[in-house]
């Protein structure tokens, strides 16, 4: 008996994709492209959203993402600081943001710039009036230090308080006089330390356990320094001075970042007169009257 004949295959292959063809109605002519059918609208509306969103991410530039960092770190701390919750707040996606930074950590090393830059031009406003070289100009640098981390405690802590690296410590901010707070320090702290009224230390108080390391830092100041125009004698920067100059910076950090977190062992009702009555303690330290603080 013969059996019913099957369908004719379409002529060419058939993409499994392929909707399958829709019959004409009577009478109404054929069109060159294919009618709309039911269905397409969101698949057109899902174009147009990722249409969207390619154009705010051309839109979003190195500039709105730093702003969008250092607001997260202002309000919310460093760990607030991620490429997922800056894409959020520019209503773009995460991956959008490698074309500026490589890495999370690529972004803070950034944003540390940035802060880094903003301490050093607020530093040059407390030094403005005092007399270049004098230790004047020092004191009121560690005033104004001081007086920053306190009002801006998020950016100190990413700065001088997160787990930084060996490039990003204070230490390394300390000896890099092509940024704006450690050569404003370095310069200033060096110019009173080196004066001729200064009482350096000799060699012989510096624990010799310490002395090679001090040694080695000893000669990357001199690098620096002298990169930075500043010519200092060897016999003047000793072993001595540098332990000296590493002591102050020490005492100096080591208050602030007490105060800053609030771990004083005591409550203090006037802090301003304890880190008055440090300074005058470095003053002395180093041969200078109390009131040159």
């Amino acid at each position: 008996m013969d059996r019913p004949s099957s369908p004719l295959p379409p002529s060419g292959p058939v993409s499994p994709s392929d909707p399958p063809s829709e019959p004409v109605p009577p009478g109404r002519a054929t069109s060159p492209g294919p009618e709309p059918r039911s269905g397409s609208t969101p698949h057109r509306s899902g174009r147009d959203q990722a249409g969207r969103r390619r154009a705010r991410e051309r839109a979003a530039t190195d500039r709105d993402i730093r702003q969008t960092a250092r607001t997260l770190l202002v309000e919310h701390g460093p760990e607030a600081v991620t490429l997922r919750a800056i894409a959020r707040e520019l209503g773009i996606t995460a991956p959008a943001l490698y074309r500026y930074y490589g890495s999370r950590d690529d972004l803070l090393e950034h944003l540390r710039a940035d802060v880094v830059s903003d301490l050093g031009e607020a530093l040059a406003g407390e030094i403005a009036g005092h007399e270049a070289g004098g230790p004047r100009r020092l004191f009121a640098i560690c005033r104004g230090f001081r007086r920053w981390a306190l009002a801006h405690t998020n950016e100190f802590t990413l700065v001088f308080a997160s787990g930084a690296t060996a490039a990003t410590s204070s230490t390394a901010k300390l000896q890099q006089l092509t940024e704006p707070f450690g050569r404003l320090f370095l310069l200033a702290a060096g110019d009173v330390l080196l004066a001729d009224e200064a009482a350096l230390p000799s060699d012989d108080v510096v624990p010799a356990e310490l002395r090679d390391d001090l040694a080695g830092y000893r000669d990357a100041l001199l690098a620096v320094l002298a990169e930075a125009g500043v010519d200092v004698p060897p016999q003047r920067l000793t072993v001595g001075t540098t332990y000296l100059m590493m002591q102050f910076w020490a005492r100096l950090y080591g208050h602030v970042t007490l105060e800053v977190f609030g771990n004083y062992p005591i409550p203090l009702a006037k802090p301003d007169t304890l880190f008055d009555a440090l300074l005058a303690d470095l003053a002395r330290e180093i041969g200078l009257p109390t009131t040159a603080t």
